[in-house]
């Protein structure tokens, strides 16, 4: 992937439809007519991008290859402190459609994935209590805090570590945002003590994972049905954890 075809992308990313006039003059694109049409070919050729339309009324929209595997510039993303990253505001529910319709490993790829697990098992069976204890610690640190801030909490990431494990409150913040913290790392608590309880996901399981994360913040103990709450999202992925044996 070039400089030129990664101002294109990073220009139609999120639209819906951009002509090839569009794209040339607003992506930033400093080449001739010529090498434009060359570089937006290329990207239809390579499922980047996906034409609409015949002739002058040619439009090109993003393809689900470019929601899925949307080239990322990690030295960039990375000199960015956690909570000045750029992220989706919300949840991208269409990925599973998207995933439906593509694949996402290679056969080589799916074999390093396993071999790579396999490795994590056997290494893991070295570990001390005192060890596994530690990681468990930094795990429920940074699930807690990641899903706390969809839900709106603005403690950093050392402010939750403080929280979680010296009780300190950080200053400027609610006291909702401290529980909201603490109830995350009790639901975690609750999932490790009850493993076995909890590797067969069941609404009388979400309930109760719900009643805890919603404790003392005057939140209707039903599961809210418009949108599928971050809290609903963090019980599924412990709760998948557990059945692949990553606790």
């Amino acid at each position: 992937m070039n400089k030129n075809q990664q101002l294109v992308l990073d220009f139609i990313r999120g639209s819906k439809s951009k002509s090839r006039a569009e794209m040339m003059t607003a992506s930033g694109l400093t080449v001739s007519v010529a090498t434009a049409k060359r570089i937006i070919s290329d990207l239809v050729k390579e499922g980047w991008i996906v034409p609409v339309g015949k002739g002058k009324a040619t439009t090109y929209s993003p393809s689900q290859k470019l929601e899925i595997f949307s080239p990322i510039d990690l030295d960039s993303y990375f000199l960015h402190e956690q909570d000045d990253r750029k992220i989706k505001g919300r949840f991208n529910f269409e990925i599973f459609d998207y995933l439906d319709n593509t694949t996402i490993f290679t056969n080589e790829e799916q074999y390093y994935l396993v071999d790579l697990q396999q490795k994590f098992r056997n290494k893991s069976k070295e570990l001390s209590f005192f060890e596994i204890q530690k990681e468990m610690e930094r795990l429920a640190i940074d699930l807690s805090w990641k899903s706390s801030q969809i839900e709106g909490n603005t403690y950093s990431l050392l402010e939750t570590e403080q929280l979680l494990k010296e009780k300190k409150t950080a200053a400027g913040k609610t006291k909702d945002e401290a529980i909201m913290l603490l109830n995350h790392k009790d639901a975690i608590d609750f999932i490790v003590e009850h493993s076995k309880y909890c590797a067969t996901l069941s609404i009388k399981l979400i309930e109760e994972l719900h009643s805890i994360l919603i404790k003392e913040l005057g939140i209707d103990r039903n599961i809210r049905s418009e949108e599928w709450p971050s809290q609903v999202q963090i019980i599924t992925l412990l709760t998948m954890n557990l059945k692949l044996g990553k606790l």
